[in-house]
């Protein structure tokens, strides 16, 4: 298992890829390649024609490529990467959009390194420039240890992470290093300059079909994305939480797969809620392997530092640790990949769109903006507190910058998508699919050494959902209502009826438990010039609310903390 990194400069790039701990794989001109030790899928060098490449790449829809390719196929058995590198070799960004699968590939293509990440975001890719030229990883840590680059806390991003609790574009903590967007090419240049093509983009072509003619489509498509998906001549995992999403992807896996379907689900213990009856009927009714894992919070306090370290970008998810146990416990039963449900929410219309749709219907305000400055509140995390959280010199520092509505704006106005629906799906998967979901599924799976893959994220299947009307996915206040009417057949109503209830984490139980004596540590030490530590100490108390429960504000900070002392990240630079 291994990630790759990849150099563009004059001045001995093979020195720069070792640099970085990596182990290099070929050195031309002021191009270099390397390996890294890591959890991940990075393989090459792969060459086609004049270009060479190294990447981190699984694909789904092989077969067909390689049809598309000809005689110009590499022979059976090659390396995906390979696969990939020639179909941009031999159609260029076409070539990549017929792709389905999950990938992150560094191209030395001239003079120039092109850097190209999948349709929506499963694998993560970063750059940066300096004085010595142009790096690139899958590997955020990688660029951190780039001794040619000078670089620090990026002030604006803590503003994000703690507005969404995830990063939802380009930028990262790390000032100067910027990730590249789902869907796109980027192509560095010797002299410092970089552009942008976008090979693929949801877009909304509605047709009038019948409801039932929908459902038909989509179901066929769903069954091509889980079939696709399955491992050939192994058992395959799925991890089941009882939610219409998860319990669909087992029922077709349990249809399609002629090997073993294990399920996986999460328990907190005999006095937090949760849904394991659900999750028990779904097992039950599809004859998998269920096992559900016990997650206490001593567990998630002893393992919450090393699991938010393995993150390129934090994620303030108190799931984190648990799904980091459930694939653990994947791997320990010998399975090499593991299905889930991402994606039904952000794809078909889940609950979190309803407070947009109430602003909208109640909205007095004309300005275009407000609607993005409503999704920013909607999502209820730290926007409002931080004038109150932020210090006063970070406050003042980041006056200037612009705010966290910037990412979702053009998202939210007419163009794309002219449908309100469609608009919000569009920023949903565009931002949290691509900057959340994925990313941190891929990497927790990663480091257990498992391949996590996500059939509602299936490229075929999105476009599907941007082709059906949105009153056939929020049907009066039944969401996901195709999504459920394509796989009515296939469970029992009671799974496929019931309302999303989510699962309820204990995290106020754990902050004034097993890690309670981390987050006092760690948020009141005050040497970072970042929060005011009378404003954590008081959430820490519980003041501040009518009900004494800051948890999930507190969790945002100290897992942003815990990400940035992994990263060796000190106080604002910009």
């Amino acid at each position: 298992m291994s990630r790759w990194c990849a150099f563009l400069t004059p001045a001995d790039p093979a020195a720069h890829v070792r640099a970085v701990g990596a182990t290099l794989l070929t050195s031309s001109g002021p191009h270099a390649l390397g390996l890294l030790d890591g959890p991940g899928t990075a393989a090459g060098p792969f060459a086609a024609g004049a270009l060479t490449a190294v990447g981190e790449v699984t694909l789904f829809n092989t077969a067909e490529l390689r049809a598309k390719l000809g005689p110009a196929a590499p022979p059976p058995g090659s390396r995906d990467g390979l696969v990939l590198l020639h179909l941009y070799e031999r159609f260029g960004l076409p070539g990549i959009a017929a792709a389905d699968g999950m990938f992150a590939l560094a191209v030395t293509d001239g003079p120039d390194l092109v850097l190209i990440r999948d349709h929506v975001g499963a694998r993560t890719l970063f750059h940066a420039h300096a004085p010595a030229g142009w790096a690139a990883s899958t590997s955020l840590r990688a660029l951190r240890r780039w001794p040619a680059l000078r670089t620090g806390l990026h002030l604006p991003a803590v503003r994000d992470f703690l507005t969404f609790a995830y990063l939802p574009g380009r930028e990262t903590l790390l000032h100067g290093v910027h990730e590249v967007l789902p869907g796109r090419c980027v192509r560095l240049r010797p002299d410092g300059t970089s552009s942008e093509e976008t090979y693929w983009e949801p877009e909304e072509h509605i047709d009038d079909r019948p409801a039932a003619e929908h459902a038909l489509a989509l179901r066929t498509l769903l069954e091509q994305a889980v079939a696709r998906r399955l491992p050939a001549g192994d058992p395959v995992a799925v991890l089941l939480s009882g939610g219409i999403d998860s319990s669909l992807v087992t029922a077709l896996a349990a249809k399609l797969h002629d090997h073993p379907v294990r399920t996986y689900s999460i328990s907190f213990g005999d006095t937090a809620p949760n849904e394991l009856g659900y999750s028990g009927l779904v097992a039950a009714h599809c004859r998998t392997e269920h096992r559900v894992l016990t997650v206490p919070g001593a567990t998630v306090a002893a393992r919450l530092a090393d699991t938010v370290g393995l993150l390129d970008s934090p994620v303030g998810d108190p799931l984190t640790v648990p799904n980091a146990l459930l694939a653990e416990a994947v791997a320990a039963d010998g399975a090499t990949v593991a299905l889930n449900g991402e994606g039904g929410d952000p794809v078909f219309g889940g609950p979190k769109n309803l407070p947009m749709l109430i602003f909208e219907l109640f909205r007095a305000d004309p300005d275009p903006e407000a609607r993005a400055r409503a999704y920013i509140d909607s999502y209820r995390k730290c926007h409002a507190d931080l004038p109150v959280l932020l210090t006063p010199d970070a406050v003042a520092a980041l006056e200037s910058a612009p705010g966290p509505a910037a990412h979702v704006a053009p998202y939210l106005r007419q163009g794309r998508m002219t449908t309100l629906l469609n608009q919000l799906l569009h920023v949903n998967l565009r931002t949290k699919g691509a900057h959340h979901i994925l990313t941190k599924v891929e990497r927790l799976t990663a480091a257990s050494g498992i391949e996590g893959r996500a059939p509602l994220f299936d490229r075929a299947v999105v476009d599907r959902a941007f082709a059906t009307p949105p009153a056939l996915k929020l049907a009066g206040t039944s969401e996901k209502w195709i999504l459920k009417e394509a796989v009515r057949d296939l469970l029992p109503a009671t799974i496929v009826d019931r309302p999303k209830s989510g699962m309820r984490v204990p995290v106020q139980q754990w902050l004034d438990g097993p890690l309670r004596d981390l987050g006092h540590d760690l948020l009141l030490s005050g040497d970072r010039g970042l929060f005011r530590t009378d404003t954590v100490r008081g959430w820490l108390r519980g003041e501040g609310a009518l009900l004494p429960r800051q948890g999930g504000k507190l969790w945002l900070v100290l897992s942003l903390e815990l990400w940035l002392r992994s990263f060796d990240v000190g106080g604002p630079v910009g």
